[in-house]
């Protein structure tokens, strides 16, 4: 059984994830840092996007995969998408701007979790809907 919608956001996602490591590299890599982030703040708020990043999507990517396969409607498949792209963009710019909330931040944390709340509920009580 195939996985076309999550296989779509999977791969955004990871070149979304490829910009966030090169920023880690090129931060290394000009500043001569090789592990931790050297007492540099720009390191540190560089290592925080990429690591909130791989914290979040791969539990949601794995909801998707679940729901796809369960045959889950392809506009909430997709809705989920957008939305981890569009909150995990925010996110990413909001974090990288500044060490304090800031809108992008703050809007694109909230998202996120709202998601991963939504499709956990969601595949707790999918096996009791149908």
């Amino acid at each position: 059984m195939s996985v076309p919608v999550t296989s779509l956001y999977a791969g955004l996602l990871s070149l979304m994830l490829v910009v966030l490591t090169i920023r880690v590299i090129k931060r290394r890599w000009s500043k001569k840092i090789g592990i931790l982030d050297g007492g540099d703040q720009e390191m540190a708020q560089a290592i925080r996007v990429h690591g909130n990043f791989t914290e979040y999507v791969p539990m949601i990517l794995l909801l998707m995969v679940i729901f796809e396969l369960n045959g889950v409607s392809l506009y909430v498949l997709h809705a989920m998408g957008i939305t981890v792209l569009l909150t995990r963009v925010l996110h990413s710019i909001g974090l990288s701007r500044t060490t304090k909330g800031g809108l992008f931040r703050v809007y694109g944390m909230r998202g996120t979790v709202y998601m991963l709340a939504a499709a956990g509920c969601g595949a707790v009580l999918w096996p009791f809907m149908g």
